[in-house]
């Protein structure tokens, strides 16, 4: 069963809203063969600009799906970020089938009907999967400004290195807002 928390900044969720969103992920369940007991978390926001942003997170057993929205209508940001999810299910579904296909086994988590997912759509989540390169380097230790300097000069999303206080392994990357963000493995 989902639950639903729903919260609004600079927005009050009214009961409108509240069953708009629900009756949209509510249709995500048909894509699962029991209802997931999960509470779905959506963050809605208006700017200033009248632009608002939807933030969808449901955590499950062996899944997160997560997504986001901006969009100058809220509604049409609500269908946006169905699709959006609907997209991560089918693509999970794919990878699952795929890995007991491989080990002999299928258990299928997810129910979609065959009819609901084209073979080619099936077809490119699989090519979206393969990796097509393998990269070998050793992590050299530094700060987290010089790794910044580091992806920047590379023109990479991200960069890998070693802390060189903690000597562990972590990550930076840019955001879309244009600033930066780190991930400290422990």
């Amino acid at each position: 069963m989902l639950d639903y928390n729903i919260r609004g900044e600079n927005i009050e969720v009214t009961p409108a809203i509240r069953e708009y969103v629900e009756k949209k992920i509510s249709k995500l369940e048909r894509y699962f063969i029991e209802t997931p007991n999960a509470t779905v978390h959506v963050n809605l926001k208006v700017y200033p600009d009248k632009n608002s942003k939807i933030e969808v997170t449901i955590p499950m057993k062996n899944l997160v799906l997560r997504a986001e929205e901006r969009n100058e209508d809220m509604y049409a940001g609500i269908d946006l970020i169905v699709d959006k999810l609907e997209r991560q299910i089918r693509k999970h579904k794919t990878k699952v089938n795929r890995k007991f296909r491989e080990k002999g086994e299928l258990q299928d988590y997810f129910a979609i009907a065959q009819s609901e997912v084209a073979p080619t759509e099936a077809e490119e989540d699989t090519d979206e999967l393969a990796i097509v390169r393998t990269k070998q380097f050793d992590l050299k230790p530094m700060d987290s400004e010089e790794a910044v300097l580091q992806m920047n000069l590379l023109g990479h999303s991200f960069f890998i290195y070693t802390d060189a206080k903690s000597n562990g392994t972590n990550i930076v990357y840019k955001r879309k807002d244009g600033k930066y963000g780190l991930i400290e493995t422990s």
